[in-house]
C-alpha cells in the first residue's frame, strides 16, 4: 500500500453474490455460502493487517427470513460452525468480535455460541468485528428511539434534548468509528436497508464481483477508490483543501 492511500477507519460490506456464485457452477446454494465463509476469513484478516479499526459485515438481513426455509436453516449451522471454528483464531489476533442486529429470533443453540465468542474476544483490542445478523438499518432506528423514548419516560432525558447527537449513542454501532466506506458485492447498486443512519456520509463503492470471488486484490481496490476521493462532509472542495472548519 502506497503512503499516500488512506485507510478508512471504518468499512462495512454487504457481502452479496454467494447464491448466484453457486448457481453458476451447478452447485446449491448453501455451497456458496460456505464459500463465502472463506472470503469472510481472508478479507478479515486483509483489513486488520491494513490497520482498518471496524469492519462491519452484512451476514443475514432481518428480510432473509424469507429465503427458502431449507436455506435459511442451513445458514443458521453455518453460523454456529464457522463461530465455533474462528473463535480462537480471532482471539488469537486480538480481534474482538460483536453481533448487532435482533439475535432473539435464533436458536438457542446459536445465540449461546454468540455469547460464548463475544465474550471470549471482550478483552481484545484490536481490530473491532462487528457481524449484523438478523439486523436492518430500520430496526436500528426504532430500537434507538425506543430506548430514548424510555429516557424521557424516566426522566434521564427531555424531549427538546432530542437530536442526532443524542441519539447516537443509542445506535447499535454507537461505539465504533464513523463508517467511512461502505462496499457492495455482487452488482447490485442499493443499500438494501444496512446502516441507514450510520451511511449519511459514507464512501459507497460497488463491485461486479460475486462475494465468493470478492478477494483482497479488489478489497484495496477499493480502498484506492476510497483513498481518491475528497470526502467535504457539506464543504466545499475549497474549504477541505485549505483545511477550513
Amino acid at each position: 500500500m502506497s503512503q499516500q492511500q488512506h485507510v478508512p477507519r471504518h468499512i462495512a460490506i454487504v457481502m452479496d453474490g454467494n447464491g448466484r456464485w453457486a448457481k453458476k457452477r451447478f452447485m446449491p446454494r448453501l455451497i456458496g455460502h460456505k464459500k463465502g465463509v472463506e472470503t469472510v476469513r481472508k478479507i478479515i484478516r486483509r483489513c486488520d493487517d491494513i490497520g482498518v479499526e471496524c469492519l462491519t459485515l452484512f451476514a443475514f438481513s432481518s428480510e432473509n427470513w424469507k429465503r427458502p426455509i431449507e436455506e435459511v436453516n442451513g445458514l443458521m449451522a453455518l453460523f454456529v460452525t464457522a463461530l465455533e471454528r474462528e473463535a480462537k483464531a480471532l482471539f488469537r489476533h486480538n480481534v474482538q468480535l460483536r453481533f448487532i442486529g435482533d439475535r432473539s429470533r435464533f436458536s438457542n443453540k446459536l445465540q449461546s455460541v454468540i455469547a460464548d465468542v463475544e465474550q471470549l474476544t471482550q478483552t481484545c483490542t484490536g481490530m473491532t468485528l462487528l457481524i449484523a445478523a438478523n439486523y436492518g438499518g430500520r430496526w436500528d432506528i426504532v430500537q434507538a428511539m425506543q430506548k430514548m423514548i424510555q429516557q424521557v419516560e424516566i426522566g434521564q432525558l427531555q424531549v427538546n434534548d432530542i437530536s442526532e447527537t443524542t441519539l447516537q449513542p443509542f445506535l447499535s454501532t454507537a461505539d465504533v468509528p464513523p463508517l467511512d466506506l461502505f462496499i457492495r458485492t455482487g452488482g447490485e447498486t442499493r443499500v438494501s436497508n444496512f446502516l441507514l443512519w450510520q451511511i449519511a456520509y459514507s464512501e459507497l463503492y460497488f463491485s461486479e464481483s460475486l462475494w465468493p470471488d470478492f478477494d483482497e486484490s479488489k478489497l484495496m481496490q477499493a480502498i484506492e477508490d476510497y483513498s481518491g476521493r475528497q470526502r467535504r462532509f457539506g464543504k466545499t472542495g475549497d474549504q477541505v483543501v485549505m483545511g477550513e472548519n
